[in-house]
C-alpha cells in the first residue's frame, strides 16, 4: 500500500496525545482493512477509542492551529459513546474517533488491537483482522448493504488473511452482532 506520508502523520500525531493520555485506542476502518487486506486509496482514518472522560480539554489542547478540534463535540461524543472528528487544516485530512461502545464485542476489539508495522520503522496499533471483517459487515448491514466499498474490504482481508483468521471467533461475535448470513456470503464468495 503506498503511504501518503502527511496523512501518516497525521494518525501518528493523533495517536500520540491519546498515547500520552493513557487513552486505549486503535486504528481500524478503511486503513486497517487495507494494511490487513487489499490496499484501496482512503480520504480518512478512523480510529476506535475508550471514553476519556476528564481529558478531553487535555486532548484540546494538545493541538495546534493546524487542526480543528472541537471541545463540545468531543464531550457530547463520549456522554453519547458516539464520534467526533479532527481535521488536519493543511492537507484537508480528516480523522474520526469512535468512542468505544458499551458492548462486549467492542470491548473485545480493543483488547485485541496488535502492532502493525510500517515502512520506515513506523507502526499503527491496529484491529484485529477478525475484528476489522466483523466491524466492515456491521457497517454494510447497517448501510442497507450496498456498499461495494466495504464488501471489497471484506472480501480482502479474507483473501489476504487466508488461514490466519480465527474462525470461531468470527462466528461467536457475527451471531451476536446478527451477521452471521453476511460471513457465511464472504466466506463464500472470498473462494478462500
Amino acid at each position: 500500500m503506498e503511504y501518503d506520508k502527511e496523512n501518516v502523520a497525521v494518525i501518528q500525531e493523533i495517536t500520540a496525545v491519546l498515547t500520552r493520555l493513557n487513552v486505549p485506542f486503535a486504528v481500524g476502518g478503511s486503513w486497517a482493512s487495507s494494511l490487513l487486506g487489499k490496499p484501496r486509496f482512503t480520504a480518512d482514518a478512523d480510529i476506535t477509542v475508550e471514553p476519556f472522560l476528564g481529558n478531553e480539554a487535555a486532548f484540546c489542547a494538545a493541538f495546534g492551529e493546524d487542526y480543528y478540534v472541537s471541545l463540545p463535540m468531543i464531550q457530547d461524543a463520549i456522554r453519547r459513546r458516539s464520534s467526533f472528528n479532527i481535521i488536519h487544516w493543511p492537507s484537508g485530512f480528516k480523522v474520526d474517533l469512535f468512542i468505544r461502545k458499551d458492548r462486549p464485542f467492542d470491548a473485545s476489539v480493543l483488547a485485541r488491537r496488535h502492532v502493525y508495522p510500517l515502512p520506515e520503522g513506523q507502526t499503527f496499533i491496529l484491529v484485529s483482522a477478525e475484528d476489522i471483517i466483523l466491524l466492515k459487515l456491521e457497517w454494510y448491514r447497517l448501510g442497507g448493504g450496498t456498499s461495494e466499498r466495504q464488501w471489497s474490504d471484506i472480501l480482502g482481508v479474507f483473501q489476504v488473511q487466508a488461514g490466519k483468521l480465527d474462525q470461531a471467533y468470527l462466528d461467536r461475535w457475527a451471531a451476536d452482532l446478527g451477521v452471521s448470513d453476511l460471513l457465511q456470503r464472504a466466506r463464500q464468495e472470498s473462494g478462500v
